[in-house]
């Protein structure tokens, strides 16, 4: 864990990952139960061992390493479980089943990830640009995730068409912070932020953010775009 942090910022942010698998368990679980409780314990065991690798200092011992470690054994298997559901029949079939007020409401998390940079970059833990100060306006999806979820999940073409523009908009907002936290972590790929870089994701909790919460609300950006463009 990063040293010097008031307790408040990973507290909540642990709160805010939790938020987010419940979230998400409560989307699958609407569309199927018994795949929702196993999917439930895929998660929990994925949160335990990033935890046990952040709390080990696996990713921030060694952040010249090629590739990244926390690319290598965060990031990438979470979007290979993502390719992996929109690859296969079966996926697409449950995924479809989805529904998208519930799915819409997982981007409400969004809101206490800015908050959460926000401060870190105070703690000079992130760069400013990773923030609502600088070139991250990310926290206005989570905003605007509830009015969606309550006006324009309605199934008419009119809403489906708001809805899906929303996703699409947001699902930008959401790789360009992304692509702005990758290039200003330590590391060689680092092009941004030298005097400041983004050392918060290599150390726990806070690796959550690339590893469970990013593929998450891309899932969720992924099904809706999918399913409203259909």
């Amino acid at each position: 864990m990063l040293p010097g942090l008031p307790a408040f910022i990973p507290i909540i942010f642990i709160f805010t990952t939790l938020l987010t698998g419940v979230l998400l368990y409560v989307t699958l679980k609407q569309a199927s139960g018994p795949t929702a409780g196993r999917a439930a314990i895929v998660i929990s065991g994925w949160l335990i061992g990033q935890a046990l690798l952040g709390i080990a200092h696996v990713y921030s011992a060694h952040p010249e390493a090629m590739p990244p470690r926390i690319m290598l054994l965060g990031i990438a298997p979470a979007l290979v479980v993502v390719i992996l559901v929109f690859a296969t029949q079966k996926g697409r079939a449950y995924i479809d089943a989805l529904f998208l007020n519930k799915i819409t409401w997982i981007h409400i998390v969004r809101i206490p990830v800015e908050l959460v940079l926000y401060w870190l970059s105070l703690q000079k833990a992130v760069p400013v640009l990773m923030t609502f100060e600088g070139r991250n306006f990310d926290i206005l999806a989570g905003i605007t995730a509830p009015v969606m979820a309550l006006f324009f999940c309605t199934g008419s073409k009119t809403s489906n068409r708001i809805l899906l523009t929303w996703n699409i908009v947001s699902l930008l907002l959401l790789l360009n912070i992304v692509g702005n936290a990758l290039l200003s972590a330590p590391g060689p790929l680092q092009r941004l932020a030298f005097d400041q870089p983004n050392i918060a994701i290599l150390y726990f909790p806070f690796n959550w953010l690339p590893v469970f919460i990013v593929p998450v609300v891309l899932f969720g950006h992924l099904v809706a775009i999918r399913r409203l463009s259909r």
